[in-house]
């Protein structure tokens, strides 16, 4: 997966460190290309080695906090599911973006299909909001509107990583919240990744994520 740059991103990359009384917030937007680097090529060969095609489908889990009753779609099919391929490239965005993990072994269950956007956008602001307050409200417009413009979001799919304790990159003591949100544009054949934590000052300087997120709290300082 090849990263795209984007300026407008790392100015809100830059903005979404925040310092509360109550926590730290390190959050992160980019933009991925689908198109396979050729390390990537080989690993999608090993991940459909076992006489799978890239179109059969994978169960998913319901989406968290989400009850199919309150959509109304009490009809609809039991759970989710995705494709092979699509899994691969969710699973290949998380390596490209947590350079020090390997999420290969990551299993369908541990994603899930959000039911629409507004759900994820009233998600991440209700997070955000509530931990950084009117800062948050400031910064909402020009971040919505940068992800609008990089991969028109009327236009996605919508996946979460919701993976248990111990595989979790932001599963350490003092994580308060996080979320992993994959926007797929299947026509565009890009991904935005929005991935956020908040976390308890107290252990912020003992935090064993990766040089990535050490960087990132240095700009607290």
């Amino acid at each position: 997966m090849k990263l795209l740059e984007s300026s407008r991103f790392e100015a809100i990359n830059n903005a979404l460190c925040i310092k509360t009384g109550d926590s730290k917030i390190v959050g992160r937007i980019e933009s991925y290309s689908c198109k396979m680097a050729g390390g990537e090529k080989a690993l999608y060969k090993r991940f459909n080695s076992e006489g799978v095609h890239p179109n059969d489908l994978q169960a998913l889990s319901p989406p968290q906090g989400y009850s199919r009753s309150v959509s109304g779609d009490e009809d609809g099919p039991l759970c989710d599911t995705i494709s092979r391929k699509t899994l691969f490239y969710l699973i290949a965005t998380l390596n490209s973006a947590f350079p020090d993990y390997d999420f290969m072994d990551a299993k369908s269950h541990e994603f899930s299909k959000e039911p629409s956007l507004q759900w994820v956008m009233n998600a991440i602001d209700t997070n955000l909001s509530a931990t950084a307050g009117e800062y948050y409200r400031s910064l909402r417009q020009q971040l919505w509107a940068a992800v609008e413009d990089e991969i028109d979001m009327k236009e996605c799919d919508i996946y979460s990583y919701n993976p248990d304790f111990a595989s979790d990159p932001f599963g350490e003591d003092g994580c308060l919240w996080s979320f992993n949100y994959f926007l797929y544009n299947k026509k565009l054949k890009r991904i935005v990744f929005f991935t956020c934590r908040a976390i308890n000052p107290m252990y912020a300087s003992d935090s064993g994520v990766g040089s990535d997120f050490a960087m990132d709290e240095d700009d607290f300082d």
